[in-house]
């Protein structure tokens, strides 16, 4: 079984990113921005009531401290340091969840946090550091320090597939600054094959190993509704609510 999820709730003031509100209904669980990459005080109880009033899990997706480069920009941080950024802005989102009554479900890292905790173990042990204090699941991808680290450390570890990102030739994504739109066929073939066989198909046109305990898509990608849509139903037959 596996599930959908997405990464949103990611306006900032008077500034709009993303279509929450039809991706909302197509989901089980939200990756919601803590105020350090995207959103604010006030977008996070927005994305948090959206979220509820249509039954979908929330989770919290910390980020580096960069506003300007949306989390994309990877930066050097002591691990304590690095440690209390997450605390600060996981507690934020928890304090807005508890506000609803809803629980705050797990942690996935945002961007080029996300990116350096694949490959550096000091990284990886400041997001288990910080879900410590909440005892919460993390997600991340196979045969990295995600994988290595988080689970050595007890954490409980829910791998992702991207069905709107590529892979090259060693399993790891290739994240630009801005996404392109995808074509949601090619992202829902892609999909039902990592759900099916654990494989997908690399830039270089190799089968990697995958695995999709949760399928991941961006609420930042232009086309993302037609995108969610389209692996959604691919993938119904596996959904954890089918």
């Amino acid at each position: 079984m596996t599930f959908l999820n997405c990464d949103m709730g990611e306006s900032f003031g008077l500034y709009r990113m993303g279509d929450d509100e039809a991706l909302m209904p197509l989901i089980s669980a939200a990756n919601v921005a803590c105020g350090f990459h995207a959103s604010d005080f006030n977008h996070i109880p927005k994305t948090v009531r959206l979220a509820k009033k249509h039954g979908v899990k929330v989770g919290a997706h910390p980020s580096l401290p960069d506003l300007q480069g949306f989390g994309r920009r990877e930066m050097t941080m002591p691990r304590d340091e690095l440690a209390n950024c997450l605390i600060y802005q996981i507690g934020a989102l928890k304090g807005f969840l508890d506000a609803e009554g809803m629980p705050l479900n797990h942690i996935k890292p945002h961007g080029a946090l996300y990116g350096m905790a694949a490959r550096m173990e000091d990284v990886a042990h400041a997001v288990c550091d910080a879900a410590d204090i909440y005892n919460l699941p993390i997600m991340g991808m196979i045969e990295t320090c995600h994988e290595k680290v988080y689970t050595a450390r007890g954490h409980v570890f829910i791998a992702e597939y991207y069905a709107d990102l590529y892979y090259n030739s060693q399993g790891k994504l290739l994240i630009t600054r801005e996404h392109d739109p995808v074509d949601p066929q090619d992202a829902a073939e892609r999909a039902i094959r990592a759900v099916r066989e654990g494989v997908t198909k690399s830039v270089d046109g190799n089968d990697i190993p995958v695995r999709a305990d949760a399928i991941c898509v961006h609420s930042d990608t232009p086309n993302a509704v037609e995108v969610a849509r389209a692996v959604r139903d691919a993938v119904a037959p596996y959904l954890e609510a089918a």
